[in-house]
Parts: structure tokens; sequence; C-alpha cells
């Protein structure tokens, strides 16, 4: 069911990845399906057995494979797309929780600092202290968004000693007393820059959704500024619309 052109640039074991993939998206290779091993289907392609291990790994990477154990590899099946609506401002950690995953988080940077060109967003001076925290954001250890983020310390000096780990949202509350009431984001399709690639585990680059949030308190004084690449093949936004 798979096959090796020649007559392109694409690397075998990306060929070979592409329409495996495929045949377990389309239910061709339905979940529990043991694939050969990865010397069996290297003999039967001509292929070497490290080109097949190579795809057979992408594929892991991509949960859509599973090992099995002396049997081999074994379809898991295609990921389910995140269906999550855009009606009420939440937190990663909020959203993974009511769909039923794990959040998780990984502290690429933390600082605290002035940022001028942010403080220009904000509308402050250009001394103005912001808490900076990038983050990659995990749901059932699948990474699933590239984060980076500006938090207003001269409006929540509390956070300077929130814990990057856990939902900056439920810390504003805790340590500052604040809440946040409305948010104005945009979104958008991309491609992610190479940085953003790498820690969200793309062996190609896939499109993301790029989500831009300025979030202010009911007195209208903003908190927030984030920008997040989310990605394209595990997220569905969906919105209710009435006439």
């Amino acid at each position: 069911m798979v096959t090796v052109r020649a007559d392109t640039a694409q690397p075998i074991y990306q060929q070979l990845e592409r329409q495996i993939a495929a045949l377990i998206q389309d239910g061709t290779l339905p979940a529990g399906t043991t694939l050969p091993a990865e010397r069996q289907l290297a003999q039967h392609l001509g292929l070497s057995r490290a080109t097949v291990q190579r795809c057979y790994q992408a594929l892991r990477r991509r949960r859509l494979l599973g090992a099995n154990g002396r049997l081999g590899s074994s379809v898991q099946g295609p990921a389910k797309p995140l269906q999550t609506g855009m009606d009420r401002l939440k937190s990663f950690t909020e959203e993974m929780r009511e769909i039923g995953r794990e959040p998780s988080t990984r502290v690429i940077r933390h600082e605290i600092g002035a940022a001028p060109d942010i403080a220009a967003v904000f509308g402050l001076k250009p001394t103005a202290p912001f808490l900076h925290l990038v983050r990659v954001r995990f749901g059932d250890g699948i990474p699933m968004s590239f984060e980076k983020a500006w938090y207003n310390l001269t409006a929540a000096p509390g956070l300077r000693a929130a814990d990057p780990y856990g939902s900056i949202y439920a810390q504003l509350k805790e340590r500052c007393g604040l809440s946040l009431s409305f948010a104005e984001q945009t979104v958008k399709a991309t491609m992610p820059d190479d940085e953003a690639a790498g820690w969200l585990q793309f062996d190609d680059m896939l499109p993301c959704l790029l989500l831009t949030r300025r979030s202010y308190t009911a007195d209208e004084v903003m908190l927030e500024y984030a920008v997040g690449l989310f990605r394209g093949d595990l997220y569905t936004y969906k919105v209710r619309m009435r006439t």
C-alpha cells in the first residue's frame, strides 16, 4: 500500500510517513493493526532499516503508532482534533481539563524586567516592569502550543512571585485579587519558525493557528499580552453565531 518515488526531492522516510499517516487517517489501517517489523518492511521495499526506523519514529511522535512489544508497532489511530469554544476567556490549564487532558508546562524563559516595545502595547512607560514567559504547553504529554506572554507588574505586582508552571490566570486572582474580564483576540493561520517547530516536535513544518490576545480587567486595565502558536493538526475552534 506504500510506494517509493525517485522523482521527488522529498526524503524517502517522509514519503513513507506521509503515506502511512494517510492510511491511518482514512481508516484503511484501523487502530490495533500491527505494521510490518522495520527490517521486514525495509527488505520488502528495498530500503535500509534506518529509513523505515526513522519513519516509524516520526509516526510515534505524532501518536499514530504505539509499541507492541516483540510484535513491533501497532496503529493507535488518528488523534482527534481538540474542539474548544471561543465563547469565553479561559486559561490553557482550564481548557485542557475541560476536554479531559492533563495539562503540563515546560518553561523556556522566565524573566522580570522592562520591555519598551511591549510597554507601548500596554500604553505604559518604557521602564514599566513585566513578567515575561515563554512556555511550551502540553496536553497528555503532547506539545500543543508554543506561547510568549507578558504580564503587567505595575497593575499586578504579586505576579513577581508567580509559579511559571501553573495557571497565571488563577494566580492573578490568588496573589493579586484580580480577575480578567474580557479579551481582544485575533486568530490567523501561519507557519511556525524553526524555534517553534522544534519545541512542537515537528519533523515537517505544519500549519499552526496564531492567537494574539490582549486581556483586561473590568476596569479596562490591560494585564496580559500573549502570542501563541497552536498546532493546526490538533486544534479546531468552534464559534456560536447568532442572527
